[in-house]
């Protein structure tokens, strides 16, 4: 039926793709019937797989949105990889295509500049570095880490990606300028407060659908409108709920896992500023808010496959589509920016930058090869050390039983013994 369904929707949406080339007369221009012809395939492959592809962990608000993103992650990963084909040159002319306003290099602002939050040479407004940092990101960081606090699922997890990407804007200012921020924007507005913020209210969600009763009666059988008004806003909260436990402690596979993950989500974030540079989009421009969009919506389906993975790995032998597309892109994305501007990359780290990444990856190692390797060694000669000790208790416990026969016994032995030396 459902095989039977989906070559009837994409027969009428041909058709009807058809009969609109037909009636209207086809322009002279190559340029936008190339791209009329490509929205078109776009469009025909997302009604196939909408339909057809492999259902994921989600089935709210249905399982057919969730579909849509999945195959929206393939379009992209192919966009992608076009891109990566293209010279510098026409990679970023090919954006025109998109937006005539773009293929322009533009400046990019510099954060950092007048670090005092009080500034007593401006008479008018003493503190006009805190407003000119007060823009559209402020939000945009909030929202952005509530949303990430509901995908991972994990307050410290979220406080060390946090802490770390602050990190990375320190040690790469001197490749990207916006990176170059005062220490109250980077500590007091990024970490505490929107970060910190978003983070704090996206636990909060977590606990209440942790504790929140599901029960999904249809919609018809609801004999009020308040009832049914409900049952429909929650339609878009989760079927069931699952509580995150990473346990990256626990064994060495965990704790890899963990770290992957935390790589993954670092890098994705640093795509986010070093493709806008080398494709010479505005920070504000939409493109840039659709990627995060389109992030959103697939990393909570990756991250809930990859803990499915991770939790049973007997049930669940291979890791999700999802979870691969989003490495996949993710990966691509930084091949890009390699390709695009490896001038930028290549730029050496200041030395005690460089000297503090080492200490911390030796601290890193020296943790793992502890917890992981020499703490079990210790623990098993402990271990064993114990059970050979309590075995000798118990051998001695028996031999002392009988009045002391067995040890006379043991003794005599003993004297016959050293009268037969010489």
């Amino acid at each position: 039926f459902r095989r039977a369904h989906t070559l009837t929707v994409l027969f009428i949406l041909t058709c009807a793709l058809g009969y609109v080339t037909l009636l209207e007369e086809t322009p002279q221009d190559t340029a936008y019937n190339t791209k009329r012809g490509i929205v078109a395939s776009i469009l025909v492959f997302l009604c196939f797989g909408v339909t057809q592809a492999k259902d994921g962990p989600f089935s709210r608000p249905h399982p057919a949105y969730w579909r849509f993103w999945l195959c929206v992650s393939v379009v992209y990963e192919l966009f992608l990889i076009f891109i990566l084909f293209q010279t510098v040159q026409d990679g970023r002319q090919f954006m025109k295509y998109i937006d005539p306003h773009l293929g322009v290099p533009l400046p990019e602002r510099d954060y950092g500049g007048n670090c005092l939050i009080y500034d007593p040479g401006n008479g008018t407004d003493p503190f006009h570095n805190i407003w000119d940092k007060l823009d559209g990101f402020v939000p945009a960081h909030f929202f952005g880490w509530y949303l990430k606090t509901l995908m991972i699922r994990d307050w410290w997890m979220c406080m060390i990606i946090s802490v770390m990407f602050e990190f990375l804007e320190y040690s790469l200012e001197h490749q990207l300028p916006n990176f170059s921020e005062c220490w109250w924007d980077h500590w007091i507005m990024d970490v505490i407060l929107c970060n910190g913020l978003g983070i704090y209210c996206g636990m909060k969600t977590l606990s209440w659908l942790s504790l929140k009763t599901y029960k999904w009666q249809g919609l018809w059988n609801i004999p009020t409108y308040k009832g049914k008004m409900k049952r429909i806003v929650f339609q878009f909260t989760p079927y069931s709920w699952v509580k995150f436990e990473w346990k990256p402690a626990s064994s060495l596979r965990r704790w890899l896992a963990v770290c992957g993950i935390i790589f993954v989500f670092l890098l994705a974030e640093l795509n986010t500023f070093y493709l806008k540079f080398v494709l010479w989009m505005p920070p504000e421009h939409y493109l840039v808010l659709l990627r995060l969009v389109f992030f959103v919506n697939v990393g909570g389906v990756a991250m809930r496959e990859i803990y499915d993975f991770m939790d049973d790995p007997k049930f669940h032998k291979k890791l999700g589509q999802q979870a691969w597309l989003v490495a996949a892109i993710t990966a691509t994305e930084f091949l890009i920016v390699v390709k695009y501007d490896p001038y930028t990359l290549t730029l050496s780290l200041p030395f005690y930058i460089t000297q503090c990444w080492i200490l911390g990856i030796i601290l890193v190692l020296t943790w793992t090869a502890w917890r992981f390797f020499i703490r079990d060694i210790t623990l098993r000669y402990k271990e064993i050390r114990r059970q050979k000790q309590e075995h000798r208790h118990e051998k001695d416990k028996c031999l002392s039983n009988g009045d002391g026969h067995a040890s006379v016994l043991e003794e005599q032995n003993g004297n016959r013994l050293r009268e037969r030396r010489p």
